[in-house]
């Protein structure tokens, strides 16, 4: 039976992070099997291949329960983690084939002789949502008022995939959240976005923000955590004007109102005197409490 390790990627110091299934050693399993994999786990799950061309180190998959994502953050970087700890990487800087295309890892040690992964982002595009007129029904898709956004438009930003992010005017506000997932389904649909990701700025700190993932149609109503939207936020922050452009870390909090506080980092990859050309997103592993074979 295929070996199947379970992590949690972007956990907090309260624990959380988001569970991400990983097969490194995934040649041979068909795409009807990794679908399986995750429709048993639950989660968007992982697979470690053999790449395609000599400019990769590795090439990676990923399956949410009810499709083939081209590219999962949380994933890739606990994938990544699970190579070191098992030895299997001979680099720290490694090239990865996905269907979103190539994105980077970079890995350091730390001071416990575990490895701290960043992994790599395009530069972000950022517009309005093509229907406005539709605010008001995604406000209440996710069980909230007009009042509980920010006066800003509600924008479809993408680095690997879109998320139509939503301004609100606080983490109380975020919190109270309840997501109707087949109403999600249609609105993201209608305006092309794979999920909606809410966020309000916290109050007490300074380029930290506080969101929610509500996905179009993976299988489950919400996401723990989602280095891909996280990704996307950071270009859709410098857009509202919310953050500076400078080399300081983001901190996006994401997974409190499900009981899994994660905590996930962004930083631009901004060359000197120059707008940013990408961003590289990065956060805490732990293996989960069980591991297993998948049924």
């Amino acid at each position: 039976m295929p070996h199947v390790e379970v992590v949690h990627v972007f956990t907090s110091q309260s624990g959380g992070g988001n569970p991400a299934p990983i097969m490194i050693d995934a040649d041979g399993l068909s795409e009807a099997e990794m679908l399986a994999i995750a429709q048993s786990y639950g989660h968007e799950s992982g697979f470690v291949l053999q790449p395609d061309s000599v400019e990769h180190d590795y090439r990676m998959r990923f399956f949410v329960p009810r499709h083939e994502m081209s590219m999962c953050g949380h994933a890739t970087i606990g994938a990544l983690w699970l190579l070191a700890k098992h030895g299997r990487l001979s680099a720290d800087r490694l090239s990865i084939q996905t269907l979103s295309g190539t994105v980077m890892a970079y890995l350091k040690d730390r001071p416990d002789g575990s490895k701290s992964i960043e992994i790599s982002q395009p530069s972000g595009t950022v517009a309005d949502i093509p229907r406005p007129d539709l605010r008001h029904k995604i406000l209440r898709a996710m069980g909230l008022e007009p009042d509980d956004a920010l006066d800003l438009p509600f924008l479809n930003a993408c680095t690997s995939r879109v998320k139509t992010l939503i301004p609100l005017i606080s983490p109380a506000r975020l919190d109270a959240a309840r997501p109707d997932s087949a109403a999600i389904e249609k609105l993201c649909e209608a305006i092309g976005s794979t999920g909606l990701y809410p966020f309000a700025a916290n109050p007490a700190a300074a380029r930290q923000f506080d969101t929610r993932q509500f996905p179009k149609s993976s299988g489950y109503p919400e996401d723990a955590a989602t280095g891909i939207a996280a990704a996307a936020l950071s270009f859709g922050l410098l857009h509202y004007g919310m953050i500076g452009l400078d080399g300081a870390s983001l901190l996006v909090h994401q997974g409190r109102a499900m009981g899994q506080p994660s905590d996930i980092w962004v930083r631009f990859d901004l060359p000197p005197g120059s707008q940013p050309i990408g961003c590289f997103v990065g956060g805490a592993v732990a293996l989960a409490a069980v591991a297993g074979h998948a049924p």
